[in-house]
């Protein structure tokens, strides 16, 4: 908490009134940046493209984990669901399950994708910003290999359950 306050250069107490512990601050960065994913899957419900709606608003996500590696950082030190119970958990699953369902539907995605995957699959692409690389902005290395293991097309088999 020291070095929050140094770098935002108010005294310790201050941070201490906002965000009475570490993880209420992790708390609230985490909030924060969901809150921007679940504003980009509510935007993409109006793009026509049930595709393009279900990748841009996983692009969006990622580009917001790689933006920020310490909160990709945090996020991955974390057990366990990171905003269970909070009001943003609800709107961005509603909004991520009719992406997938209008997808599924269209028969761009694959028929055997639920809504738990897309967060660890989010959580796999976090956790390589993190890592060394020899390529610069790996991740979108990455993302794009996810999105097209999960083209309905491109599939090689059923999902293990």
């Amino acid at each position: 908490m020291d070095d929050v306050a140094r770098h935002a250069e108010v005294g310790v107490g201050t941070v201490y009134r906002h965000f009475p512990t570490k993880e209420a601050l992790i708390e609230a960065l985490a909030v924060d940046s969901f809150e921007r994913v679940t504003a980009k899957a509510v935007e993409a419900l109006a793009i026509e493209d049930p595709w393009e709606a279900l990748t841009s608003t996983l692009w969006a996500g990622a580009e917001i984990l790689a933006s920020d590696r310490s909160l990709s950082e945090l996020l991955a030190l974390i057990p366990g669901p990171t905003l269970h119970g909070l009001p943003v958990e609800e709107e961005l699953n509603s909004a991520m399950t009719e992406l997938i369902r209008r997808a599924q539907d269209a028969g761009a995605l694959r028929p055997d994708v639920i809504l738990d995957d897309i967060p660890m699959l989010m959580c796999g692409i976090g956790s390589a910003t993190r890592k060394e690389h020899r390529c610069p902005d790996a991740w979108r290395r990455h993302m794009t290999i996810v999105i097209d293991g999960l083209r309905a097309g491109d599939a090689s088999g059923p999902l293990p359950s």
